[in-house]
């Protein structure tokens, strides 16, 4: 198996990872602030890591050469997290589902500024498909729902996280370098996540409250900190390297149809014939975008 089938599939498993995470958010936002959820879970991922760093020298040394950088990765990728979290206080799921299916194509207008790549008619046509199509799958095949989609100033706020999200995968292919070891990037990128997030409790004078969460609320915790915090960071550092931003992106056009099923297998929630083709059309103009030089 080449390197560049691996990156394929191992951004699918993050795909289905993240989609999975939504569920387990779910159970836990109502305990806690989400953002200080989201602090926890990088601090709970770095303490897991950190018996592999510092108990080795060159290890350690190698992650105060990458630091600075990995500020930089981290500052776009919690700005995402923070983004989200606020704009959620003022709009809907619907609305940041909808809005979040324009990444791919921000990512591949700022391929052109950054890495003076340019965007063929037939592609921009295909990202217009995955818009259309995720977009079926998030609004449920409702056209009436769709045509109530109104812009308020959460929906603003979340543009902007998307906009980092977009910045993430094109600052680690600009930072990072495959010589560089993928635990020494992902744990200084949780470092950075950190400190930014510590900062923006701090700022926001947002509580805590971790004492809150119990017993039962464990195995979603754990899910969140090795499934979508330390793989999926591994798994996107990793690809993008080889894929490019364009690509990995390329997949979040699946999120709301990985979702759909996850609901689907572990929530009971049906999937109508109209989300089902949306599924479809999404499938389709990722391979398609990813068939792409």
């Amino acid at each position: 198996m080449n390197e560049v089938v691996k990156a394929h599939i191992m951004i699918l498993i993050a795909t289905i990872l993240i989609a999975g995470s939504f569920l387990a958010s779910q159970k836990l936002s109502s305990v806690i602030d989400p953002i200080s959820l989201t602090l926890l879970r990088f601090i709970l991922a770095l303490t897991l890591l950190s018996p592999i760093i510092i108990f080795s020298k060159n290890k350690l040394k190698k992650v105060f050469k990458v630091i600075p950088k990995a500020m930089i990765v981290s500052l776009v990728y919690t700005l995402y997290f923070i983004g989200m979290l606020k704009a959620l206080e003022d709009t809907t799921v619907l609305n940041t589902g909808a809005i979040y299916t324009l990444v791919p194509l921000m990512t591949a207008i700022l391929c052109i500024f950054f890495f003076k790549e340019k965007i063929p008619l037939k592609q921009l046509s295909i990202y217009l498909l995955g818009i259309i199509s995720t977009c079926i799958v998030v609004f449920n095949a409702d056209l009436k729902l769709f045509l109530t989609l109104s812009l308020n100033k959460g929906d603003i706020v979340f543009l902007l996280a998307s906009l980092s999200m977009a910045l993430y995968p094109i600052f680690i292919k600009l930072l990072y370098s495959k010589k560089d070891e993928l635990i020494i990037l992902v744990f200084a990128t949780l470092i950075g996540g950190i400190v930014w997030m510590a900062l923006t409790m701090q700022i926001l004078n947002i509580p805590y409250e971790w004492n809150k969460l119990n017993l039962n609320h464990f195995y979603y915790l754990l899910y969140l900190v090795i499934g979508t915090t330390i793989i999926t960071l591994f798994l996107y550092q990793k690809a993008t390297l080889v894929l490019g931003a364009k690509k990995v992106m390329a997949y979040i056009y699946l999120s709301p149809a990985m979702v759909a099923i996850i609901m689907f297998l572990f929530e009971n929630e049906t999937i109508s014939l109209g989300v089902l083709g949306g599924i479809l059309l999404s499938t389709f103009a990722t391979v398609i975008i990813l068939r792409q030089k």
